[in-house]
């Protein structure tokens, strides 16, 4: 049996309800649908369409039988970091992170099981060890939660933003000097699958952006994340028309064709949430990073 309650934010205010569930749900949106006819998916313990149109702060209850087990799968991502309480692993682009619609298997969490003997998420056992997650195209280092305690204390360091997080990104243009970008995003009204800067229904968002490398018309980037919202680094390099390169919803298109986007997660600096100590762990410099670069050199 699987129930859950989930309430709208304003990021997700005009999604239809059934576009919203397939997102975080382990089934289909036509299995979705026959839920919400069924009346085992309620809003605000009322039956309504499939196509409602979603308005801040409803409140989503979702009850149905589900045969849906995890099970550990041999997946390939490097192990950076590990003790009792916690894990650093490296995520490799095209790697989902948790089972989903479409992804029943194959998925970092399925990897996760197979590696380590302990994980912890109670607030979500579809999701063992997951504190935080990457987008599918975006690789790099993951936080990944062993014992009950240390998940706790992590979810609430992201949000107090005592997590430092460092990206590499590719960019489309030539940048000399180093930059801040302090806009607000939200959904884009006209694409709801997107992100955009946006002041109607969106929150603070703060990226800074320091210069490696330039080289022909890109430039390499490192990228600090201040805040943590959905597709932020590449919303805000759009934003100011330095698209990552490869990214195909944002960005522009690229004469190497490439169209996994060069963006990945190499740093991350914290207080261990136990022990207090320091740590710093740095990823190894991506292959293709390396291969586009050097088409340059």
């Amino acid at each position: 049996m699987y129930k859950n309650t989930f309430n709208v934010d304003k990021e997700s205010v005009g999604l239809r309800l059934d576009k919203f569930l397939e997102e975080i749900l382990e089934i289909n949106r036509s299995q979705i649908k026959k839920n919400i006819v069924d009346g085992n998916i309620l809003l605000n313990n009322n039956k309504v369409k499939a196509g409602y149109n979603l308005k801040l702060d409803d409140e989503i209850t979702v009850e149905y039988e589900d045969d849906f087990s995890l099970s550990p799968e041999k997946i390939d991502f490097d192990v950076l970091y590990e003790d009792d309480y916690l894990a650093v692993i490296s995520k490799p682009q095209e790697l989902v992170v948790h089972p989903g619609a479409g992804n029943k298997s194959g998925t970092l969490v399925n990897g996760l099981l197979y590696k380590f003997k302990e994980l912890s998420n109670p607030i979500d056992n579809d999701r063992p060890g997951i504190v935080h997650r990457l987008d599918k195209d975006t690789s790099g280092l993951m936080l990944i939660a062993k014992k009950d305690e240390a998940y706790y204390k992590l979810v609430e360091m992201f949000k107090n933003r005592q997590i430092d997080k460092h990206y590499l990104a590719i960019c489309h243009g030539n940048i000399y000097e180093d930059f801040d970008v302090k806009a607000p995003i939200g959904r884009d009204p006209n694409n709801r699958i997107k992100m955009r800067v946006i002041d109607e229904n969106s929150k603070e968002a703060y990226t800074s952006f320091k210069v490696l490398k330039n080289f022909d018309k890109y430039t390499l980037l490192d990228v600090h994340l201040h805040t943590g919202r959905t597709h932020q680094i590449r919303v805000h390099l759009a934003y100011v028309n330095h698209p990552v390169v490869g990214d195909e919803v944002y960005g522009i298109k690229n004469k190497f064709k490439i169209s996994k986007q060069l963006l990945h997660a190499y740093k991350l600096k914290f207080n261990h949430p136990i022990s207090g100590e320091e740590l710093e762990i740095i990823d190894k410099f991506p292959v293709r990073f390396e291969d586009f670069i050097n088409k340059f050199s």
